[in-house]
């Protein structure tokens, strides 16, 4: 068998790639735009060569391939994706190599990874939520992410928190997404404030004492916790693991939260609240765990070191 696999992690903007061996070594690591204004079938050929570049790079035939993608996917098809445009592709149409390949939904892969290497290694039942542009949700159940039924499984971003609330772009009122996001977030404060902000601006200003600010980042906060509350009752888990770009605004957001979220839970404890340990590397490594898992080693990353995060870092 070889010695590495190649993983890519493919989003709607870019694609990291990299090469990661049996040992959990990030030997290689590579960024490409993703030409989705191209049309589906020229992704399709750019993954195609992403993945034949980083095999000659490797210096040999990879074990297996492992590919994150959005939208609905199984193990052996890219059902759907809205924001790259492709039905039902075969997990070998992505491949230029006789090797096995496995896709994973790119959000359940980031919560593999932070199940099997990262903040959820010590539990076995968690809720990933990365919160970035959107708001997409990982169930991890006895240590491995839950696809739902079709695939669904996971859409916390589309949870109505205010009823009576915004037109959510899903066509939906008061989703969590419309509140909460990255996206969100800049958008009700540059309305409000009548001057563009980024998230992490709208963060700054709420920290130095911002008064609309602080009810844009206030309400995310609330929509969060209602969110959260719902999740916890439903399924108890034993921690939530937050990630994405808001994430790193740190205690800013996970303190108020906490709080919200246990003043919410009138007669139990609220789960932990940890932040995500693998940051960007998350896609690109549970898209590693699915290449060895396709290429015959289900047990791949159970003997793997934290230390991956000290790993070259993705370009």
């Amino acid at each position: 068998m070889s010695s590495f696999v190649v993983a890519l992690d493919v989003g709607g903007t870019s694609m990291k790639g990299g090469l990661v061996t049996d040992a959990g070594e990030i030997v290689l690591t590579d960024r490409r735009a993703t030409p989705r204004e191209k049309g589906s079938a020229a992704v399709i050929e750019a993954i195609r060569s992403f993945i034949d570049d980083l095999a000659i790079a490797g210096g040999g035939t990879p074990a297996g391939v492992g590919l994150a993608v959005p939208g609905l996917v199984t193990s052996d098809t890219a059902v759907y994706s809205a924001n790259i445009g492709w039905r039902d592709v075969p997990a070998p149409d992505f491949v230029p190599l006789d090797v096995p390949v496995m896709l994973g939904h790119d959000v359940r892969t980031g919560g593999l990874a932070e199940s099997v290497l990262g903040a959820g290694r010590e539990v076995s039942d968690f809720l990933f939520l990365p919160i970035g542009t959107g708001i997409a949700g990982a169930v991890i159940l006895s240590g491995e992410p839950y696809g739902g039924t079709a695939g669904w499984s996971g859409e916390i971003g589309h949870i109505p928190v205010f009823p009576d609330g915004e037109t959510c772009a899903c066509g939906q009122i008061g989703c969590l997404e419309t509140y909460a996001s990255a996206s969100a977030v800049s958008r009700r404060y540059s309305t409000r404030a009548a001057q563009p902000a980024t998230a992490e601006q709208v963060a700054a200003l709420t920290a130095s004492g911002d008064p609309v600010a602080a009810e844009v980042w206030g309400t995310a906060v609330e929509a969060l916790s209602l969110a959260l509350a719902t999740y916890t009752l439903l399924l108890d888990p034993s921690a939530i693991v937050l990630g994405g770009g808001l994430s790193e605004a740190g205690a800013l957001l996970a303190d108020p939260l906490a709080d919200r979220l246990q003043e919410r839970l009138t007669f139990r404890e609220a789960p932990p609240l940890r932040s995500a340990a693998l940051g960007i590397h998350a896609g690109m490594l549970g898209a590693a765990l699915l290449g060895w898992r396709a290429a015959g080693a289900p047990d791949a990353g159970a003997t793997w070191s934290i230390d991956v995060l000290k790993s070259p870092p993705v370009a």
